[in-house]
């Protein structure tokens, strides 16, 4: 049991700490949230007698645990099916139809950078090939009457193992399946559940058919280090060890979002806040 569990390793407790401070700037959809530019240090730490090592940058740093870069931008609403195609945010409204809000978003263009959080990270792994989960997504709202996680989205961008080098996957989360009390589907096009088509510029709407919840991760157990997977555990990507030493790292972006298009993205949400999101990774052998 102990040379097993030598070679299964937990990510516990990566901590975003987001603070949003917001000046309330209301439309019937897709409101407009406006966040301070606030220090948000984001500490990953690996579980003792793990064979994982971890860094924010590729060819050092390496260790049991890492700082990652702040975010200083504004956490607008925004809208993708697909994260390496690119992000979009509303421009315009129109009067909404029947059984739609009074106005609803239909005027699209591309979002800056600084309207989502993201970041990158570096994992490698010492031992046999393993799978990697998630076992967790923490998170806390400031106002649990008016949950702003209801409309958070969490995506992983996997590259192949070595430095910069081409995406191998790509997986959206949504941290909290809850409802926003006032959730109400807020554009021209679609239904809930659908999202903006990243190949379109013209507010054309797909469904989310890959959005992951918690009914993808892993059972971790942090007495006996045990991973169990479920039905539907999703192994996002694999590491694997050179011998008895590291082997090459492999490159995760992180990304955090608003995503306008969900229902739960409304304005009661404006004065809100996301204290943080803890996520916890776990690996298992094939």
């Amino acid at each position: 049991m102990t040379k097993r569990l030598k070679h299964r390793f937990v990510i516990a407790l990566l901590v975003l700490v987001v603070s949003f401070s917001s000046m309330v700037m209301v439309t019937f959809a897709w409101y407009l949230h406006q966040a301070a530019a606030r220090t948000s240090d984001i500490h990953m730490a690996v579980g003792t007698g793990s064979s994982l090592q971890i860094s924010n940058a590729y060819d050092d740093g390496y260790g049991t645990a890492t700082v990652m870069d702040e975010f200083k931008g504004r956490l607008n609403p925004v809208s993708t099916n697909r994260i390496t195609g690119g992000f979009q945010k509303v421009y315009g409204y129109t009067d909404g139809a029947e059984n739609q809000p009074a106005l609803v978003a239909s005027i699209f263009g591309a979002s800056d950078t600084t309207d989502y959080y993201k970041t990158t990270l570096y994992l490698r792994i010492s031992g046999e090939e393993q799978s990697v989960y998630i076992s967790d997504i923490g998170y806390e709202d400031d106002d649990k009457l008016n949950p702003i996680s209801t409309a958070i989205r969490m995506g992983f961008v996997v590259h192949e193992a070595g430095r910069d080098q081409d995406v191998r996957a790509e997986y959206i989360f949504a941290i909290n399946t809850a409802d926003n009390p006032k959730a109400e589907y807020n554009t021209a096009t679609g239904e809930e559940g659908y999202v903006l088509d990243c190949t379109k510029t013209d507010g054309t709407t797909v469904p989310m058919n890959n959005l992951y919840t918690s009914d993808n991760y892993c059972t971790y157990d942090t007495a006996t280090g045990a991973v169990t997977l479920k039905d539907k555990s999703l192994a996002m990507f694999s590491l694997k060890g050179d011998g008895s030493s590291y082997g090459t790292p492999v490159q995760v972006d992180v990304y955090i979002w608003l995503e306008g298009c969900d229902k739960d993205c409304r304005d009661n949400l404006c004065n809100t806040m996301l204290d943080k999101i803890a996520i916890s990774f776990a690996s298992k052998a094939d």
